[in-house]
Order: C-alpha cells, then structure tokens, then sequence
C-alpha cells in the first residue's frame, strides 16, 4: 500500500501549498537565492520564481473555490433528510476512492 500513503502525502501537499505559509517560504527561498547565489539569478531564475509564485496563486485560488463548494454542499446535505450519511465524509477520501463512488452510484 506504498501508493496509498503516496496518494495521502499528494493530497497534504496540495493542502499545505494553499496555505499563506508556502508563500513565506517561496518569499525566503528567493531572498536565499538572491544572497548566495545572485549570479545566476537572470532572467531564467525570475522566470523559475515567477512560475512558482503563480503555482502557488492559482492552488490558492483552487482551494478556497473547493472548500466553498464543500461548505455549501455540507450545508445542503444537512438540510435534506434522505441524504446518505456517507457522503458528508467523502471529501476525506482519496480521489481514486471518490471516482470510484460516483462511477458506482451511477451504475
């Protein structure tokens, strides 16, 4: 089950990726590279911080659209009573495991 907890530490890194501390950290990684390695950042460096400065804005962005979706769906699953229980936890599930759900329910 070596894939399942590879899966699991994906999944955490996606989550850590959206949080402000990764933008602290990117912040340090490049005032790092601008202290002892300001030779070689050209263009090329600007264009790697660049890119990962922007990784990091759209996982943010990402997260905060499926944790909204989330909360609406909570909130929706509370209000129906024929609601399976189950699917208020599906969103712990790894993303094999929610594909597999669906694809099952609607068989």
């Amino acid at each position: 089950m070596a894939g399942q907890g590879f899966r699991q530490i994906l999944t955490l890194a996606g989550v850590w990726i959206a949080r402000p501390a990764a933008f602290v950290l990117m912040a340090c990684y490049a005032v790092a590279w601008f202290v002892f390695e300001p030779d070689s950042l050209n263009w090329h460096g600007v264009a790697v911080l660049a890119t990962l400065f922007m990784t990091l804005v759209i996982q943010r962005a990402e997260h905060r659209d499926t944790q909204a979706i989330h909360a609406k769906l909570d909130e929706l699953l509370k209000a129906d009573k024929n609601a399976r229980t189950e699917m208020r936890e599906i969103d712990k599930k790894d993303p094999e495991a929610i594909e597999r759900l669906r694809e099952t329910s609607h068989s």
